[in-house]
């Protein structure tokens, strides 16, 4: 045979064998080494579907479930898995227009075509039993199981908070949520966030030619289970939270109850409220935009830690504290009251006359005596100038909580208005004195206080001088774990021995003062009554108290605006609270019954509660 020739034949196998040998490496890469053809097949059998965990419950500090879970069902899209199907169809199913459907899947398009969006949300039992016979006829649709939150006791809107669909904005920067999940949007349920949502979960299932579920893939091998979230237990009293909503019906204004020993709060009420209820379901945009339109009775804000009021004689309490603390008086310092505090030409009144001291002036809420403790303690000799003087006052009461926030797990709070030095020496060009300034020693002026604030203010006398940061959660995961965040006892740098005087003028003021209508038998209260100016209207009704004396459980703060003196609506609404809370019943019904059908406003452009 011819060399060249055969030299060519096994050219020619060589090249044969070669090209054999790459398209074997080939296949066997495509089909064993690369997974990707595999995951593309297997992506048409199998469904990753996330599981959201149910959110932790929320109890009261008596165990009453005030928060609870439901299930709804959100009909899912994956846009890289839509075939050709009957819009006319689906969209009858979910009662929509085809329009309205074509942007939603836009939408799901733009925000990724192979994660899952939401096409429609919270759908009943009935409807997701009615569309998943026919799931089949969607390829690339599916139905997934939510939780919502339901209230099996209406109340403490503002506190529980609600939770809402998360926002673009957000999830750029949260990596745990996806388009669609829920997040806290205020109160307890955006406080507690990270231990209410507990950890997503998979499942890995398999479908049909029909979209349809067909079982777990490898026996759920590869499914993660979800992690439900942690129980809360709430520092709340619901039943005294409900009879609180209920004395304040018609009315606007705000109740705080805390414990003193603890700073646990017991109830708080800020009315107008809302029913929980309404921010669930298919209604919440629609009802969510009539609470938020309501501009006469602002349903929606939190009066108790937003609403920045003068507190009217109330506040004589810290100024008394204050003086005692900066020498400026002693319990048995008289000052001389003639009907009125006088400054040039005018004359700040009082309906109190006579020698008064500091005990007195508590009890019969002397203008004149306050007055002059303040203009004393900020013209003190101790200090070089007024501004000094002033400096010192301010630091007191910012230790006393004012003019600074709790940041505690209640969202949102306002810190109040305690000018600064500068404030005033830029209002005064620098030239001013005590009584440019005064008005403050009785609560008006400048000042202006929470009523948190002002019930921390009345545990701090309750506990002769400390207090703990006011807050709603006292255990996190099971009631033997208590919420170690805010157990840090602060004090407030006013000798203990300094406030006998303040309690004693306020069990006086309850007993022969201006606060007789709290007396309650069997139960010694120390209470101060207070009406604070209105530059809009009516003044607002307020009163502070704790009780009993000699062992105190429950201080209380209530303000009612437009309410008038203090002892005409806040002192009475503030010792039914302290009688409900203290025996857990009340028998002074006839006062009950015209404090809860008294109605100062109406409501209006109220939203109806959902009926899915």
């Amino acid at each position: 045979m011819n060399p060249l020739f055969q030299q060519r034949k096994v050219i020619i196998i060589l090249v044969m064998l070669l090209i054999m040998a790459v398209y074997v490496i080939r296949l066997f890469g495509l089909q064993v080494v690369d997974q990707t053809y595999k995951d593309r097949a297997a992506a048409n059998a199998i469904r990753e579907i996330m599981v959201t965990p149910p959110r932790g419950l929320i109890y009261d500090r008596n165990d009453s479930l005030i928060v609870a879970n439901e299930v709804v069902y959100n009909l899912m899209v994956i846009p890289k898995n839509i075939q050709t199907f009957d819009t006319f169809d689906l969209c009858n199913i979910l009662e929509i227009e085809k329009e309205e459907l074509i942007k939603r899947l836009e939408k799901a398009k733009v925000y990724s075509p192979i994660l899952p969006s939401i096409i429609e949300q919270q759908m009943s039992k009935e409807d997701y039993g009615y569309l998943q016979e026919k799931m089949h006829k969607f390829p690339g649709f599916y139905v997934e199981s939510r939780i919502l939150r339901s209230y099996p006791i209406p109340v403490a809107a503002h506190i529980l908070g609600y939770i809402g669909e998360i926002t673009e904005d957000q999830l750029k920067e949260e990596t745990y949520y996806q388009l669609g999940d829920y997040i806290g949007i205020s109160g307890i349920e955006k406080s507690y966030e990270e231990e209410l949502r507990g950890q997503k979960g998979k499942r890995m299932v398999l479908v049909d030619v029909h979209n349809r579920e067909q079982g777990s893939y490898k026996n759920g091998e590869e499914d993660v289970r979800a992690v439900p979230g942690e129980n809360l237990w709430s520092t709340l009293d619901i039943a005294l939270q409900e009879y609180g909503e209920k004395l304040m019906e018609g009315k606007k204004g705000s109740i705080v109850a805390i414990e003193p020993k603890t700073g646990e709060i017991l109830c708080i009420v800020s009315s107008p409220s809302y029913n929980p209820n309404l921010l669930v379901g298919k209604s919440r945009s629609k009802n969510y935009s009539k609470l938020y339109t309501d501009s006469v009775n602002l349903p929606l804000f939190n009066r108790a830690l937003k609403a920045c009021y003068p507190p009217g004689s109330t506040f004589k309490l810290a100024n008394g504290l204050i003086a005692e603390q900066e020498g400026v008086l002693t319990e048995h310092t008289i000052y001389s009251c003639g009907g009125g505090y006088s400054i040039g030409n005018h004359v700040i009144g009082c309906h109190h006359s006579g020698a008064t001291n500091l005990v007195s002036g508590v009890q019969h809420s002397c203008n004149t005596y306050f007055c002059r403790a303040f203009y004393n303690t900020v013209s003190n000799h101790r200090y070089h100038s007024v501004q000094e003087g002033y400096q010192a006052w301010r630091n007191h009461i910012t230790k006393l909580g004012f003019g600074q926030k709790f940041n505690t797990d209640l969202p949102y709070e306002s810190k109040g208005i305690i000018p600064s030095v500068e404030y005033f020496n830029k209002k005064y060009k620098n030239h001013w004195n005590g009584n440019y300034i005064v008005s403050m020693g009785i609560g008006q002026g400048e000042v202006g206080a929470t009523p948190l604030q002002m019930a921390n203010l009345i545990a701090i006398i309750a506990n002769k001088g400390y207090y703990y940061r006011p807050h709603v959660v006292r255990c996190i995961g099971d009631k033997q774990t208590p919420n170690m965040r805010y157990t840090q006892r602060m004090e407030s740098g006013i000798e203990s021995r300094y406030f006998n005087p303040v309690i004693e003028g306020m069990r006086l003021a309850v007993l022969h003062g201006t606060a007789t209508g709290a007396q309650i038998d069997g139960i010694t209260i120390a209470g101060k009554t207070g009406t604070a100016q209105n530059p809009h209207g009516a003044d607002h009704s307020v009163f502070a108290c704790f009780a009993p004396v000699e062992n105190p459980q429950i201080a209380v703060f209530v303000l009612v605006e437009n309410g008038g003196w203090g002892a005409s609506f806040a002192c009475p609404i503030a010792s039914l609270i302290v009688e409900y809370y203290l025996n857990r019943e009340v028998k002074r019904t006839d006062l009950e019954q015209r404090m809860i059908s008294t109605h100062f406003i109406k409501t209006n452009n109220k939203p109806t509660q959902n009926e899915d």
